[in-house]
């Protein structure tokens, strides 16, 4: 090796970059935002300045990703986001159900790195934007410090997915911080900035494991003494136990009276202090002598925030928007979860540590959210996105802000691709166009008619090989005790149909049976009861039938619920069905969810009960019978562009399951050329898919096919799949086929689920 002289001064290395778009921040708005657009066509930077990819998700801070399902606790049905955050979530519970932090990190590198059209650039730090005029971002300027590297960004379009708007800033966009005084926007629940405070803290994790042997620990100088006497939460069961670790610690929180930005180390101090003092009054306080053998396996190095910077948008999405679900012209994507204000004071305030509100529905987030009239190049992404203080406590979450990246993704990458500027999707006119391709790519957009531009499925003929009637759900002999009240959830159109079943009773009862809907359309917060049918049981075992005088001139999903009475019995069902469940009324304590919302009066928000799923495998359907049978997965379904049970029905077909070879043949009059051909599978959205530490029973959804192939006019085996767990399968052919008939044949996914698909789309 040669010696290298002595210089008055060496500078770094400097290499110049030219993409398309460069998304800067690679938390999970930034993958999905460059995986969106690469695989539009658009080349793609992706510069984060982590080494990991995730963001709060990551094994850097080993957040739990989440967004509309809430933890499976509120009232928002097969809302899990679609499209590429859906992908990412259910290739995470594939390979790793058991949710260790370090593998999904694996999981979005494998993503990201298969995609040809992205460039990452990993552990590489924006500090400086380059302007070809006021409102134009020419090029950013990063440092890697680990290759002593200066990267010169070049691009037509930026994208700011960093989480605090650092390219926002450095361009000049307005933005706000903190909260807003509630004359701003009429919010009821905007805090009393003085008593509850104005920002959202920071977050450390920790991890322990049991060693099997005693571990002695010797608390750092610097570590919290006297922990019971700052931080009453320690007495408080609903936070504080030995037993949680990782996520249920999110309550050690810190900085919402700081700035969160420029006083993050400080912050980060602050929240070390507090986790090895709790560490050593767990460790050492003589309290908790079962704790022994356990030793601190992890503390997080950088802390999971929450709020910083929110950019000024062409719209601002407020308290009102979310709770009253206020439809969009621009809807691009949605939200879900609670409005999630925490005390400023964080982990040293007394009293809750968050006060979660939640909406009857899902709510539309607009396209101008994303989009500055300042800077006509740069969109924005993720809890930066133009919002209040308050609607930031829900849009927040990282599965909601994924959704948003999607769709700036999909935005930018047309603009890219030389047919628009991203304000010209504020148009009336032209947003169809964005909607329809995010539709394509398998974004759901509730409340929005959009469908793809083309697809050759529009004028052809569909005929399955047989249709599944649903008729109930088959007993499995063992009875569930109704400790809650339970509701049957299912699409009827017309007649309410009869429906048989056994009841158990411990001594003579009143089985009071409710039909119920939802009084918000294509909602489902059972809030409006249209019948009742009480039945007086004997002691022992009984056939029950229940007729409601109710007929629905549209497709409309109903509640049939069995009211709670721990005398009384009824079989249960192992049977799943795409677009059916059931759902109890009962508590769920991680959402803030006690069975009903009863907020206090005046700050905007609607009372209402909560009727939740539970998870598998103790998820499973009251078993009854409907006579006559229902009509709930008729081919025509596969039509609509919906790819989830959504606005009252199913959306779905479904083969019978006596049917052994089930098919789906779509055929022309005149010959096709067929280049790519796209399915849509059940991969449950109804399930929540934590990334971490909650741990799934499933790797692949239960109702989602496994194996399916495709056939042309000849015979000629097009494409096929042995192992899908994926909603979306894009079959891409490198030479396109022509010919007038396609033969789409499917597996059952098991024995007592039968084959179903959503929507398929040709091309």
């Amino acid at each position: 090796m040669d010696i290298q002289g002595f210089v008055s001064r060496r500078g770094t290395r400097h290499v110049s970059l030219l993409s398309d778009i460069v998304v800067a921040g690679g938390g999970l708005t930034g993958v999905c935002c460059a995986l969106t657009a690469a695989r539009r066509g658009a080349r793609v930077i992706l510069v984060q300045d982590r080494p990991v990819l995730g963001g709060n998700a990551s094994s850097e801070v080993r957040l739990w990703a989440l967004g509309a399902t809430s933890h499976m606790g509120n009232n928002n049905r097969w809302s899990r986001e679609g499209g590429a955050i859906n992908e990412i979530m259910t290739e995470n519970v594939y390979r790793n159900k058991e949710g260790n932090p370090v593998l999904f990190d694996t999981v979005l590198l494998d993503i990201v790195k298969r995609e040809p059209n992205i460039t990452l650039l990993l552990d590489t730090v924006v500090y400086e934007v380059g302007k070809s005029a006021d409102d134009r971002i020419e090029y950013l300027v990063a440092y890697n410090p680990i290759n002593e590297t200066e990267y010169r960004l070049g691009a037509k379009y930026f994208a700011d997915c960093t989480g605090d708007g650092l390219v926002g800033y450095l361009a000049g966009v307005p933005y706000r911080m903190g909260a807003e005084e509630k004359e701003v926007y009429g919010e009821g629940f905007a805090p009393d900035k003085a008593r509850y405070g104005e920002l959202l803290g920071h977050t450390i994790l920790f991890y322990m494991k049991d060693t099997g042997k005693p571990v002695e620990y010797y608390a750092p100088d610097y570590a919290l003494k006297d922990v019971e006497k700052y931080i009453s939460k320690i007495n408080n069961d609903e936070y504080f136990s030995i037993h949680h670790h990782g996520c249920k610690y999110w309550w050690i929180e810190y900085g919402g009276r700081l700035d969160t930005i420029h006083d993050a180390e400080e912050i980060k101090q602050e929240l070390w202090k507090v986790v090895y003092g709790i560490w050593d009054y767990i460790k050492n306080s003589g309290k908790f002598p079962q704790m022994a053998t356990y030793t601190l396996e992890w503390v997080g190095t950088i802390p999971g925030k929450r709020e910083s910077r929110r950019m000024q948008g062409l719209y601002t999405l407020t308290q009102q928007d979310i709770i009253e679900q206020n439809t969009h012209y621009d809807a691009v994507s949605y939200g879900g979860w609670a409005i999630d204000l925490h005390p400023s004071d964080g982990v040293y305030a007394d009293g809750r540590a968050c006060n979660q509100w939640h909406s009857k529905g899902v709510y539309q987030i607009p396209y101008r959210c994303f989009l500055s009239s300042h800077v006509r190049n740069l969109m924005f992404g993720g809890r930066i996105m133009s919002s209040s203080h308050v609607a930031n406590g829900s849009t927040r979450v990282m599965c909601t802000s994924a959704s948003g990246g999607q769709a700036i993704g999909m935005a930018l990458a047309l603009c890219a691709l030389g047919h628009f500027e991203p304000s010209e999707f504020v148009d009336p006119a032209k947003i169809g166009i964005l909607q329809s391709e995010l539709v394509e790519s398998g974004q759901y957009l509730p409340g929005v008619q959009a469908s793809p531009a083309l697809n050759l499925l529009d004028k052809a003929t569909v005929t399955p090989s047989s249709t599944y009637l649903f008729s109930g759900y088959p007993s499995n002999g063992i009875w569930r005790r109704l400790v809650f009240s339970t509701a049957a959830l299912f699409p009827v159109c017309g007649d309410m149909p009869c429906i048989k079943l056994k009841a158990k009773a411990d001594e003579a009862a009143e089985l009071r049976v409710e039909l119920r809907v939802s009084g918000r359309k294509d909602g489902f917060t059972p809030d409006r009861t249209i019948d009742t049918c009480v039945i007086r049981l004997e002691e022992g075992e009984q056939e029950v039938a229940i007729e409601f005088k109710a007929s629905f001139d549209r497709s409309e999903y109903v509640f049939v619920c069995f009211m709670a009475n721990e005398n009384i019995s009824l079989e249960e069902s192992d049977t799943l069905l795409t677009g059916t469940t059931t759902v109890l009324n009962q508590i769920n304590l991680a959402v803030s969810n006690l069975g009903r919302q009863d907020p206090p009066e005046g700050i905007g928000i609607n009372s209402f009960e909560f009727w939740c799923p539970q998870r598998r495998p103790e998820a499973r359907n009251i078993a009854f019978s409907l006579e006559p049978p229902l009509e709930i997965y008729s081919v025509d379904m596969m039509r609509n562009a919906i790819a989830r049970p959504a606005a009252g029905a199913s959306n779905a077909w479904a083969a019978d399951l006596s049917d052994k070879a089930p098919e789906i043949v779509v055929e022309w009059p005149d010959p096709q050329t067929v280049s790519e051909l796209k399915l849509f599978f059940d991969t449950d959205y109804d399930q929540a898919m934590e990334t971490v530490q909650m741990g799934h029973y499933d790797n692949v959804m239960p109702c989602c096919v496994r194996r399916f192939s495709v056939t042309d006019a000849d015979g000629t085996l097009l494409a096929a799949r042995e192992e899908n767990h994926q909603a979306l399968n894009c079959l891409k052919r490198d030479k396109p086929v022509t010919t007038t008939k396609l033969t789409l044949r499917l597996s059952h996914p098991s024995a007592g689920i039968p084959a179903s698909l959503f929507y398929m789309i040709i091309t």
